[in-house]
């Protein structure tokens, strides 16, 4: 279990650094994104560890990353926004 938690703490947090270093402007601040990342990842471990057990790392992982991956998609902004007027009518 330790290894599990660890594992996808370092899994959110190199999810995290690629979403900040792909989409820079896009994340309301750094520090929060590289706090969800984690944090997401090791509730992610922890929703899997509960459900399937013991001795499944790797699927503990990957749920891990999936949910980082989707914490983590709810903190990006739109890139630009259209006004009334330039909707394109």
């Amino acid at each position: 279990m330790v290894w599990e938690a660890l594992g996808s703490v370092i899994v959110g947090l190199a999810i995290a650094l690629a979403a900040t270093r792909r989409l820079p402007g896009r994340f309301p601040a750094r520090t929060l994104t590289l706090a969800t990342g984690p944090a997401a990842a090791l509730l992610g471990a922890f929703l899997a560890h509960s459900i399937l057990g013991p001795g499944h790392f790797f699927q503990t992982l990957l749920a891990a990353a999936c949910l980082g991956a989707a914490m983590l998609s709810l903190l990006i902004r739109p890139a630009h926004r259209l006004s009334p007027l330039r909707s394109g009518v």
